[in-house]
């Protein structure tokens, strides 16, 4: 198309505009191309002489189409890169794509999250609808009436609940002949009138029993309010994870910060910071590439290395941080993998590693589970299983999970702003069940939450936010 009317430009220049026969046409090609014709017959030749492959006219004629391809492609968008576009300014347009299409799966990914949780909120409103329709066909008892202090307690067919050895004092037997209600206890003063009388008694706290045991270790009593340290620069930071070791070894120390930005498809990028006053202020110490890219936010430091689930496998790492290497590595047996058992927000969050009191702990699922639960104590230097426990909740159905002192806890919402600490299972015990322990999402994202043992602190990373939170365990 454009060599057709490159050339009827040339014959316009060479025969003039004014030309009355001149016409054009216009249409698709076989290929689905819009074609343009341009006919000027000649004003003196009967018929075209041969064209010299050589020659100033041909090299001019030649000149005039490039320039004239250039100008087109520019003016109908054909060229994505002109005269005028340099380097940068392409290099800058390829960084928003990327931008943008990394903005556009993030909100994909949160609309699947929505959608999920519209869905299970119509179910329980279908289930609150079924429970008062229940509640309304159920019959209503009557309450027995009242008993005014003038009828003798045996007589009323009253019993007196719990231990009756505590309450004797206070009443007389009643059943006696010429004793119809008399009261041994001076408290109770009934002055013949047959309205209701006041009953005084001393109550005294007993403490609770202690949860805790002499390593310090207790169950989780409650968790304090979320404290920020710093915001993502980027999307990538949408998601991500921070850790500090708490059994620390050289050449960094306990309070070294580490992060990892976890949004995109080659996660390998390690930030150190010198102390959390170097995180807030985003100044990075030191920067490490590991060998092998990161899934999702379920990595953790301990004991100065770092372990975390390679991309798309159940190949569980060890990266030791003195060395700058890979120390060891495992598949951990039938673990789901890249969003076979995730939580409930999606991030490919199939295996979940973290370290208590006790050391390095695997939260995962497998097929055998059916997306249940399974926790797992790992050996931290060759990453090989040592125990595992099958808990009865679905790894689907909780934002995320943590473990404390060998007890696993999981978090109901990771949007909810006010939302609880749903379930604990205990593996000394090998029993789990329902707890209601208060949690907050201050800003309604959370993608990971794990514990330093210690700090006796949750890390958490909540939509662009580093946070942490303070706990409480039971105390002696």
């Amino acid at each position: 198309m454009w060599l057709l009317l490159s050339v009827c430009v040339f014959c316009l220049l060479q025969y003039g505009e004014g030309q009355d026969r001149a016409t054009l046409w216009r249409g698709n090609d076989r290929s689905g191309h819009c074609q343009y014709t341009f006919t000027v017959p000649s004003p003196s030749e009967s018929s075209c002489p041969p064209t010299a492959s050589g020659g100033p006219e041909m090299e001019g004629l030649k000149t005039r189409l490039s320039l004239l391809e250039v100008l087109v492609a520019r003016l109908t968008g054909g060229e994505t890169r002109g005269p005028g576009l340099g380097a940068g300014t392409q290099a800058g347009l390829q960084e928003a794509l990327t931008q943008a299409m990394g903005e556009r799966s993030l909100l994909q990914g949160e609309k699947e999250h929505l959608e999920r949780d519209v869905e299970g909120l119509q179910r329980r409103v279908e289930e609150m609808k079924r429970e008062t329709e229940s509640l309304k066909s159920r019959p209503c008892y009557p309450q027995a009436p009242l008993v005014p202090p003038s009828v003798p307690l045996q007589d009323s067919g009253l019993r007196l609940a719990g231990d009756a050895g505590v309450l004797s004092h206070l009443v007389s037997s009643a059943g006696r002949q010429g004793d119809t209600g008399s009261l041994r206890d001076p408290a109770w003063r009934y002055d013949g009138n047959a309205g209701f009388q006041e009953l005084k008694a001393e109550v005294t706290e007993v403490p609770a029993p202690s949860t805790e045991d002499s390593t310090g270790c207790g169950e989780l009593i409650s968790i304090g309010e979320p404290v920020s340290h710093r915001k993502a620069d980027s999307i990538a930071g949408k998601y991500g994870v921070w850790m500090q070791d708490p059994e620390a070894v050289a050449p960094y120390g306990g309070k070294m910060v580490w992060r990892i930005d976890t949004v995109g498809s080659e996660v390998r990028q390690l930030f150190g910071y010198e102390d959390m006053d170097q995180l807030s202020k985003g100044y990075p110490s030191k920067v490490l590439l590991l060998p092998e890219p990161v899934e999702s936010t379920g990595a953790t430091l301990y004991r100065g290395s770092l372990y975390y689930q390679r991309r798309r496998s159940r190949t569980l790492l060890r990266y030791d941080l003195a060395s700058e290497s890979i120390a060891a590595r495992r598949d951990l047996p039938h673990a789901g993998f890249h969003g076979q058992f995730p939580y409930s927000w999606g991030g490919y969050t199939d295996v979940d590693l973290g370290v208590d009191e006790q050391g390095l702990w695997a939260v995962y699922s497998t097929n055998k589970a059916k997306g249940a639960i399974v926790v797992s104590q790992l050996n931290p230097h060759n990453l090989a299983v040592k125990r595992s426990w099958e808990t009865s909740i679905r790894k689907n159905s909780v934002a995320n999970a943590f473990v404390i002192c060998g007890r696993l806890y999981t978090v109901a919402s990771y949007t909810a702003p006010n939302t609880t600490i749903n379930f604990m299972f205990d593996t000394a015990t090998g029993q789990g069940k329902q707890v209601a322990l208060p949690f907050r999402n201050k800003y309604r994202y959370n993608s990971m939450v794990d514990y330093n043992p210690a700090q006796r602190k949750l890390h958490a990373w909540d939509n662009f936010h580093i946070v942490s939170y303070d706990v409480r365990l039971g105390h002696q």
